[in-house]
């Protein structure tokens, strides 16, 4: 019996099979621009991190004065093989650049089409015009407090978390005293005189060290977040046992009214979480302090707003609110160093990827960061906060 078939005797023989080719490894030429100093004083590339990448043959331009407010000198960059320049042009005219927060409007028009954008992501900080010049530039952007690892985690957030969390109880000890119109209470147990009450959302990194530096203190300390795992975790790793609670409106209420200071530390992959309303707000002790952590993701508290290391402080219903969305820029040699332990590696890593597409085909680390590429979000929860579209990184082909 004939059977006819659509394929033709060549389509029948076997055929070579045809596998992915490696993607060359590549060489970097990064540039790192000069902060405003008024809002951000840490630098993501320390001495000893250039020193590391131009062994592997990477080219580092540093502009005129980047490490200053970090204490890196000039001199200590280019003696680690950075090349020191004073023409910012040149500096954002590198492919891949590496900045703390995210490049202003001025600063995109400075950058080469189609180059590539580290930096922090501080959402409450942007607007439609920044992913729009992003767009017409197409450039890809990746944030670095995005980045998660294959265990869960941010590292970024990780380490910069560890010094929130203790600066945010030395910031609430400053706030506290006349000096800065706080109601005169001293961290500590002094003999005779009640403890300071101490509230914190979240039982993260964050409220770690920060229950762990207001116990150091002498504070009475209570905690509260949804995830029992979480908390078993805190009371594990503390000095001793604390109070601790899930989040239950009446619960907390009845803490924040009896509080001296109020942290929030809980954050979402991108907007934080509002935990406490205005109405609640309105039943705290007149004077209290508030530390929102999470201001940079939104703010725990909906009261919150954004400040500055200029005026860090406002007063909402008789309540101090502390919302500077760049909270370790305070001690930025120390957040300079944690930023560069993290960032140098993976700036290795993207380079055994050979580019950022073969990043996004084969590493999913790196990828996680990713928010804009050459322009399109590809971020959801970015995308849902700026009412912009989507596209989902893991359908491009290249």
């Amino acid at each position: 019996m004939n059977f006819s078939s659509p394929f033709s005797q060549k389509d029948l023989i076997p055929q070579e099979e045809c596998l992915m080719v490696e993607r060359p490894k590549s060489s970097l030429f990064i540039g790192v621009p000069k902060e405003n100093f008024d809002i951000e004083r840490r630098i993501c590339i320390t001495p000893e991190a250039v020193h590391t990448l131009t062994s592997y043959g990477h080219r580092i331009l540093i502009e005129k004065g980047a490490g200053e407010a970090a204490s890196y000198t000039d001199q200590e960059y280019s003696k680690a093989g950075a090349e020191i320049t004073a023409d910012i042009k040149k500096v954002f005219g590198c492919q891949i650049i590496i900045k703390v927060v995210p490049p202003t409007l001025e600063e995109i028009k400075l950058l080469a089409p189609y180059s590539v954008v580290w930096s922090t992501i501080q959402l409450k900080t942007l607007d439609n015009k920044y992913f729009n010049a992003l767009s017409k530039k197409k450039i890809s952007a990746i944030g670095i407090d995005f980045i998660q690892d294959k265990l869960g985690s941010f590292p970024s957030t990780s380490a910069l978390s560890e010094i929130a969390g203790i600066a945010s109880i030395h910031i609430a000890s400053e706030l506290m005293s006349t000096i800065n119109d706080g109601k005169g209470l001293l961290f500590g147990n002094i003999t005779g005189v009640f403890p300071t009450e101490v509230v914190i959302l979240g039982a993260g990194i964050v409220a770690e060290n920060a229950a762990r530096t207001a116990l150091n203190l002498g504070a009475n300390v209570k905690v509260f977040d949804n995830s029992l795992q979480k908390l078993k975790r805190l009371q594990n790793n503390l000095p001793h046992r604390i109070a601790t609670s899930t989040i239950q409106e009446k619960i907390l209420l009845k803490a924040l009214m009896r509080c001296d200071v109020a942290i929030g530390a809980i954050r979402g992959k991108t907007r934080a979480p509002i935990i406490v309303s205005e109405t609640m707000v309105e039943n705290m002790k007149k004077g209290a302090v508030i530390i929102d952590v999470a201001i940079d993701n939104g703010g725990c508290f909906e009261t919150s707003e954004l400040t500055t290391h200029e005026k860090p402080t406002i007063v909402k219903n008789g309540v101090i609110h502390y919302g500077v969305p760049n909270i370790t820029s305070r001690y930025c040699r120390t957040a300079s160093m944690a930023l560069s332990n993290i960032l140098t590696p993976l700036l290795l890593e993207f380079v055994e990827n050979g580019d950022l597409e073969g990043t996004i085909h084969s590493d999913n680390t790196i990828r996680s960061g990713i928010y804009s590429y050459k322009g399109l979000v590809t971020n959801q929860s970015v995308a849902n906060w700026f009412n912009l579209d989507f596209k989902d990184i893991n359908l491009f082909t290249f």
